[in-house]
């Protein structure tokens, strides 16, 4: 089986629950979403990843791609134009290419830590659910222990993928939980420009929790984005969502980040909610494979 990949990288995970931790990213191709309306004042949508699309042809690979400061920061990842950047890789080839941005080739460390998986997008629960039971059984994926799906918390979960994730995070011995599934859900307020109805589902996410351990992590700017967080986490406490809940600076280059940053972690801190950085803003100013 094969799957149609963006990016393929190893770095420290730079959001939510596992910011610092060292992990694979595999970024799948497709979203539901464009959010095109993040970093543009309301009623606005961004042009950045249109206007690339117009000189996509001064562009060999992803990582060439330039960034741009408003929707979207991963574009590249759905946009119709950047398509040709994806390759479709069989899920072997992409275990061993896993595995050779891991250190010593493994999973697990010899100092005892191990590597996370994380499958983002794009939207990764979109049309990939039934390549990752090939994926992740592959012989070499043995030591796995830690994924995390990072999700915009629409998609709802197939039958057979939902078993497979079950069975494959009991224990082989003994009975003691040594692998995990994670959800990481950022469901996308109105600053998006996604409609409401369409992005917050509070059924499906409160189902992710039947698998694995399921927060929100919402991106904010404004006062207007702080009342819709509060807006939302009370729907998706209605619906059953018990987990945790990050708000994270809008600002995917570090302009808009830096200017955000500390207003953002204030409010968090008033209200109780917990605080997400951008590592990878932080450390490398974004970019590709970061």
């Amino acid at each position: 089986m094969k799957l149609k990949v963006s990016e393929l990288f190893y770095s420290a995970q730079g959001e939510g629950r596992f910011v610092g931790v060292p992990s694979v990213f595999l970024r799948t191709f497709g979203c539901n979403f464009t959010c095109s309306g993040f970093g543009c004042k309301p009623g606005e949508v961004s042009t950045g990843a249109d206007d690339v699309a117009q000189v996509v042809h001064l562009y060999n690979n992803f990582t060439e791609l330039p960034l741009v400061e408003t929707g979207c920061d991963s574009y590249a990842s759905w946009h119709p134009a950047f398509k040709h950047l994806s390759p479709t890789i069989e899920t072997d080839q992409l275990v061993t290419d896993m595995l050779a941005l891991t250190p010593n080739h493994k999973w697990v460390q010899d100092n005892g830590n191990d590597v996370h998986l994380v499958i983002t997008g794009g939207e990764p629960l979109l049309g990939w659910q039934r390549a990752y039971e090939e994926l992740i059984s592959n012989p070499d994926m043995m030591d796995l222990r830690n994924i995390t799906f990072e999700t915009n918390g629409t998609q709802k979960l197939q039958s057979r993928f939902r078993d497979y994730m079950h069975e494959w995070q009991r224990a082989p011995l003994g009975g003691k939980k040594d692998r995990e599934i994670t959800f990481s859900v950022s469901a996308k307020l109105s600053a998006s420009g996604e409609k409401w109805e369409e992005a917050i589902c509070p059924d499906i996410v409160a189902s992710y929790q039947e698998i694995g351990t399921t927060y929100l992590k919402f991106v904010v700017e404004t006062e207007e984005h702080f009342a819709e967080v509060e807006k939302a986490v009370k729907e998706f406490r209605a619906g059953g969502f018990t987990g945790v809940v990050y708000v994270m600076p809008q600002g995917g280059v570090v302009t808009p980040y830096a200017a955000n940053r500390v207003r953002v972690a204030d409010w968090a801190c008033s209200k109780g909610y917990y605080y997400s950085p951008r590592l990878h803003v932080d450390l490398w100013g974004n970019g590709w494979g970061k």
